[in-house]
């Protein structure tokens, strides 16, 4: 079956977000990639394979009304391997797809100190995706619409710059980087939705709360038709109220949940459910984050009131040792980020809180 998006990452998020939008407002059929090779990943492929669907499970509150609700999502098709199926990744990238939607983890722009733009050198996920736009280039030059959905601010025309920067770094044409340039559209997005737990072996629960903020740009046609995902004009406003409120939050908790050994099994909603722990990061972001919000803070501490409700959700189980998980990138992302943006705070109680930011210097 022709499929018309192809998706790199095999993650439950995806799946219930996504996979589940895509099913949901759009005909499309998605091809999964999985690029690192895990074990994990190759169990998700298979499954992918062996069945028509796969359940997502949304439950909380949503406009004061109780959720609890299955839907069996079957705009996956096909499953593949980047390594073992490599030539069959290439027939499909370079022949059917339209969209491409990855996700690839903290760290999956990430560059090795050498880099190899071939079929059996490749090591990270922008390696392979320069070389797969390459093959589509040579072969017919359609344009390409390029969805990454990685917490990276301006992921879109980070992914571009890295692709473009392989493409000098390996001597291909200037009319291949031209191509990449000015024909396909790397568009700038931000995703949110909490998913706590998987469905083994394929399929996730989440939280009814979903966003997929994508920002304006000329030729640009959606991929679906979905209630959640928006075109905005600006994408800015957006990612630093998700980044440094919700993110930021959630990775103040996996700092006190490791410095303090909590259980392994502790939940968001069980470690807010000890008051020193509420009171402490509520502190956090009421003293130091929601402030640096400036004309803006009174809409970021309603956010913020949205996200202890989120947190609070009774059906999620959203563990603690999940959201620590590259917990060193995030911190520089979500916190250090921060103090980038606003170099006139201090954030004195924010330095003391994470060790890992605290030799940061602002003006």
């Amino acid at each position: 079956m022709k499929t018309s998006i192809i998706q790199f990452g095999t993650s439950r998020f995806l799946q219930a977000h996504a996979d589940l939008m895509l099913f949901q407002g759009s005909d499309h059929h998605i091809t999964v990639v999985e690029t690192t090779g895990s074990k994990a990943s190759r169990d998700r492929i298979e499954a992918i394979n062996k069945t028509a669907s796969f359940p997502v499970i949304l439950r909380g509150l949503s406009n004061g009304q109780q959720i609890d609700t299955r839907i069996d999502v079957s705009s996956v098709t096909r499953g593949l391997s980047a390594r073992e199926h490599y030539n069959e990744l290439q027939r499909i990238f370079v022949d059917e797809v339209e969209y491409v939607i990855s996700n690839t983890g903290d760290r999956g722009f990430e560059l090795p100190a050498e880099t190899d733009i071939t079929p059996t050198g490749w090591t990270c996920y922008p390696e392979l995706l320069t070389l797969l736009l390459h093959e589509r280039f040579r072969k017919h030059g359609r344009p390409l619409t390029l969805l990454p959905s990685e917490l990276v601010s301006r992921n879109g025309s980070v992914l571009r710059d890295i692709v473009m920067s392989l493409a000098a770094d390996h001597g291909m044409d200037a009319a291949f980087s031209q191509w990449l340039k000015t024909k396909c559209l790397w568009m700038n997005s931000l995703v949110d939705r909490i998913v706590s737990e998987p469905i083994e072996p394929i399929g996730a629960v989440a939280e009814p709360y979903a966003l997929w903020a994508i920002e304006k740009q000329s030729g640009f046609v959606p991929p679906a038709r979905h209630p959640d995902l928006v075109i905005v004009d600006d994408l800015s406003a957006v990612e630093r109220k998700k980044l440094y409120i919700l993110n930021l939050a959630h990775t103040l908790l996996a700092e006190k949940w490791q410095t303090e050994n909590r259980p392994a099994t502790e939940t968001v909603r069980d470690i807010l459910s000890d008051k020193t722990v509420f009171d402490w990061v509520s502190g956090m972001m009421e003293a130091e984050v929601i402030p640096a919000f400036g004309p803006d803070k009174d809409e970021a501490h309603q956010y913020w009131k949205t996200c202890l409700e989120r947190f609070g959700n009774p059906f999620l189980a959203h563990r603690l040792a999940d959201i620590a998980q590259n917990h060193a990138a995030k911190v520089e992302r979500r916190i250090g980020g921060l103090l980038d943006w606003k170099t006139e705070y201090r954030f004195e109680r924010l330095r003391a809180a994470v060790p890992l930011i605290s030799d940061r210097v602002t003006a």
